[in-house]
């Protein structure tokens, strides 16, 4: 079995990381695929949002400083510009202002892979489908991964958008982004990616990545606050898409005076933040600029590197007790998302199976965060994760199944 820990000075920095959670002291978090925990450094960077409304210490451009700075981070992250980066509430949000800023017509089609996505990631299509528009559900593949050849087979020319998640919230399988980004490029189809279950995590490159759109909120793997998020939107095709809603901040103005009206005759940004509207969740702002501070110290490959590791011990030592895992422990398809049992024999928070019943009682009892999707026991792992959360979720599963 292959250890979780071959760098030192790469687990030292993790240690250190892992320190700064006071919800680790109290439980072992597997849970980041449902939602965070807050990192001390991300709760004081709130505190100070909330000591400036309290005494009046700072103003609006005081505040939307931080806005542009996590915005900044967000990129360096995902090595993008930050000019391709706007800030937005949350995917359902991203998802939304993509699907209605295409020229989306009666006689074009939207492919998805309806049994493999979140439904947020569904109903906005289905919306357009009302209006007329063509939606081509296609099949996942029997172990629940997105069918990516599939997919591409579905494309035709009158397909506008293809939609799909970077990792599948359930059973977690990693999709072949670069496969599928290729073919939509080829076919000058837009690519809009649901990253919430990568982005923090897993290590993008945006500059190498072939997709057109990626929608996430900082309320997972990036250790932020619910609220908040970031939309990437190609620089290719800005200028092609024009959003459902319209305020100050996404239109191009003269002048900082935010009351100002500019002429009627506006100009859309010219860039993504076209898609920004209104006033920002600030305390969102605040928390993703502490948190993504924490992850680019820590290193974006880095990061992956560490979180797949711990993900591969918890799945081989789960799997050791004769539950074969749902996603592969290694390989393109691994994600840090780890699953076991058979899939859709249950659903949200409960299984069919009386043994994934009786293990999720034995971690609950045993303080280990966990959830249960699509029937299946799930867990997600980040790096603050370390051998010993292993040791202990899999003795509780051992407990569970009677093999102590």
């Amino acid at each position: 079995m292959k250890t979780a820990v071959s760098r030192p000075k790469i687990v030292d920095k993790f240690q250190s990381f892992r320190e700064g959670f006071p919800a680790l002291k109290a439980k072992t978090y597997l849970s980041i695929c449902e939602k965070t925990i807050l990192h001390d450094v991300v709760r004081e960077n709130v505190d100070s949002f909330l000591d400036h409304l309290a005494n009046a210490s700072t103003d609006r451009h005081g505040h939307e400083g931080k806005v542009n700075s996590a915005r900044e981070k967000f990129a360096q992250l995902v090595n993008a510009h930050p000019s391709s980066i706007a800030a937005i509430r949350n995917v359902s949000d991203g998802v939304n202002s993509i699907a209605w800023a295409l020229p989306i017509g009666e006689h074009n089609n939207i492919v998805v892979s309806a049994d493999a996505e979140h439904p947020n990631n569904l109903y906005p299509w289905l919306r357009l489908k009302r209006r007329g528009s063509e939606l081509r559900l296609v099949k996942p593949l029997p172990d629940g991964a997105i069918d990516v050849d599939a997919m591409i087979d579905a494309i035709d020319h009158d397909t506008k958008i293809v939609s799909c998640a970077s990792v599948t919230f359930a059973p977690g399988h990693r999709t072949n982004i670069h496969k599928l980004g290729e073919a939509c490029r080829a076919r000058d189809v837009f690519l809009l990616v649901d990253g919430v279950q990568s982005a923090g995590v897993l290590a993008h490159d945006f500059s190498a990545e072939p997709i057109d759109g990626f929608a996430t909120s900082t309320s997972k793997a990036l250790l932020g606050l619910y609220g908040f998020g970031f939309l990437y939107v190609s620089q290719k095709w800005i200028d092609r898409l024009e959003p459902a809603y319209l305020s100050r901040p996404a239109a191009l103005m003269q002048t900082d005076d935010h009351s100002a009206m500019g002429s009627l005759d506006y100009e859309l940004q010219p860039d993504a933040r076209r898609f920004e509207v209104g006033s920002y969740n600030l305390a969102g702002a605040y928390a993703a600029d502490a948190s993504l501070q924490l992850l680019l110290d820590l290193g974006a490959d880095a990061v992956e590197q560490r979180a797949l590791q711990v993900a591969q011990l918890l799945n081989e030592s789960i799997s050791s007790l004769g539950l074969p895992a749902a996603v592969p422990s290694d390989g393109t398809a691994q994600s840090h998302i780890v699953t076991f049992g058979e899939i859709d024999a249950g659903g949200h928070g409960f299984s069919t199976n009386p043994i994934i019943e009786r293990m999720s009682d034995h971690l609950t009892e045993a303080k280990v965060a966990h959830t249960i999707r699509r029937g299946q026991l799930r867990f997600g792992v980040h790096v603050y994760n370390n051998e010993d959360d292993i040791t202990q979720t899999a003795a509780a599963i051992r407990d569970a199944i009677g093999q102590n």
